[in-house]
């Protein structure tokens, strides 16, 4: 008979949600390692480290557990969070460079039970997942995402749609009003980047959050978990109605530092589009603590320094965690961040839309998954040229002039979207989305050609009026120099009604600045990660 940790949530009241925002602000490790996915081997792309110093190629709970250190901001929380990194491959040299990385990353709690059920289940020890599918490479659903309310007919009451739709690219302009979490599930070509998106691209990523109760982890790592209804929220499907706390990962990349070259962004998996963005995930807390947090740990600020049961490092201790068990032959990888010839491992970029081959958790070879199909109609391809005869006879016509020789770093062509933005959001409410504008097969665009940001859609009646006057609806990070910046949004709904016409505007308010100084020093690594 199984034994799970249920614990019971403080009582809330309406729709406010209990969680905590650890903090990562540094790499442990930027390295070609995934336990999850080639244990005792090397990782076929590059990986961002965060938390235990214990993690290595076989890294377990026992190992993490036994860790030096964390890179995390709490020290009694030694899991391993581990993402792909983000590259930029410059179109003029055909050289790749590391994308900076702003403030390390954050993986929120959020304590969400099943509807009528004031408990949920903490992580158990060895507890281990994996989030998206590394060879995605097509969204074969509506763009922007259709009403939530509507989620429960085919296709989108289905795993394979909840997957995707757990991931978000947020285009971030401190200047602007937020966009929503998961608003976006691609990433946006250069040229929108460069004429929008002046503070970066956040990348978000929601794990499921329903479990079967299994203790024994599958090889697939994925297949003892499910997303609840609406990825975030909702109720769980039949066989994993085990609540466990809601992982969201977020990450900031500084993509604007590239404004004035010419290329196109590529995730350390050869992915360009962002349907490939995936995460990993290894439970390394105590489990008596972790079941106390989960009850415990429920200020609606979701500040770690508001829960007494957390030790709070300072940040010279955490941004000095290093990883102890870096294999030689990929050691020196970490040092090389610019003026690559190639992807880490030497990936090639693959673009899809057709499923891409590479390495995924199991026994199963990659080749053998069956993804969600490609969007049809795809553009022909051209047909292959057939061999020539031995003794060709002469052409009836002049043949035509030969090609051009290739460019030899043009870029394969990616999906180009465009689209109006969204208003602001938090996790726990609905949006209002902004919409897909125009769709094109195209070369990667570059910021000569880019546009200036199209007006954002008006906001919908229905979709605001259960909002609360003056909520907190999204949490930012400001980086200056050494200090971080923490800014709450709040929006603040004004009614105006006229004769026949109720109109509904939304204003964003920014209260004070909590400033708090962080003191982003990021080791060994480089400015910025």
């Amino acid at each position: 008979m199984r034994s799970l940790n249920a614990v019971a949530l403080v009582a809330l009241v309406g729709n406010t949600m209990a969680f905590w925002r650890m903090g990562c602000r540094a790499r442990s490790g930027l390295v070609r390692l995934d336990p999850l996915v080639t244990p005792g081997g090397i990782s076929e792309h590059m990986h961002a480290i965060h938390g235990s110093s214990g993690f290595s190629a076989t890294a377990n709970y026992d190992e993490l557990m036994a860790g030096d250190c964390t890179s995390c901001e709490v020290a009694e929380d030694k899991s391993a969070y581990w993402h792909p990194a983000l590259y930029f491959k410059d179109s003029t040299t055909g050289k790749f460079s590391l994308v900076p990385q702003v403030g390390g990353m954050l993986a929120y709690y959020l304590l969400y039970p099943n509807a009528g059920n004031t408990t949920i289940t903490s992580f158990p020890a060895g507890f281990q997942m994996i989030a998206g599918d590394t060879n995605q490479r097509n969204f074969t659903y509506p763009v922007p995402d259709i009403e939530k309310s509507l989620w429960n007919s085919n296709p989108y009451n289905t795993q394979a749609f909840l997957r995707q739709a757990a991931l978000g690219f947020n285009c971030l302009n401190y200047g602007k009003a937020p966009e929503g979490a998961l608003y976006r599930h691609f990433l946006p070509d250069k040229a929108y980047l460069d004429s929008n998106c002046v503070d970066g691209v956040r990348f978000e990523l929601m794990f499921p959050s329903c479990w079967n109760g299994n203790k024994e982890i599958p090889p697939n790592k994925m297949d003892h978990m499910a997303y609840p209804s609406q990825v975030m929220t909702g109720e769980c499907p039949e066989g994993f109605t085990e609540r466990v706390p809601s992982l969201f990962y977020e990450i900031i990349w500084n993509t604007f530092a590239f404004k004035d070259k010419q290329g196109q962004f590529v995730l350390a998996n050869g992915d360009p589009t962002g349907y490939g963005f995936h995460a990993d995930f290894i439970m390394g807390w105590d489990e008596e603590l972790l079941r106390k947090a989960v009850n415990t740990c429920t200020n609606l600020s979701g500040l770690t320094s508001d829960c007494p049961l957390f030790t709070l490092q300072d940040p010279a201790v955490y941004n000095n965690c290093n990883l102890t068990k870096i294999p030689a032959v990929v050691a020196e990888e970490e040092k090389i961040i610019t003026d690559m010839d190639n992807l880490p491992g030497n990936l090639p970029i693959q673009p899809g839309p057709a499923y891409a081959i590479g390495e995924t958790a199991g026994a199963q070879p990659a080749k053998d998954q069956k993804p969600n199909p490609a969007p049809a109609p795809q553009p022909p391809a051209p047909a292959s040229p057939a061999p020539p005869a031995e003794n060709p006879a002469p052409p009836a016509e002049a043949p035509p002039a030969p090609p051009a020789p290739a460019d030899p770093v043009k870029e394969p062509s990616v999906p180009v979207l465009s689209y109006s933005a969204g208003s602001s959001v938090s996790p726990m409410a609905t949006y209002v989305p902004g919409g897909i504008v125009g769709v094109h097969e195209g070369e990667p665009a570059v910021a000569a050609v880019a546009e200036a940001a199209p007006t954002p859609a008006p906001v919908n009646e229905k979709e605001k009026e259960d909002a609360d006057n003056k909520d907190v609806v999204s949490t930012e990070y400001r980086t200056d120099g050494r200090e971080v910046t923490e800014v709450y949004w709040v929006e603040e709904v004004v009614v105006e009604e006229m004769a026949l016409t109720q109109t509904s505007t939304t204003t964003i308010m920014e209260p004070p600045l909590r400033k708090r100084s962080h003191l982003l020093q990021h080791r060994h690594h480089y400015a910025g990660m």
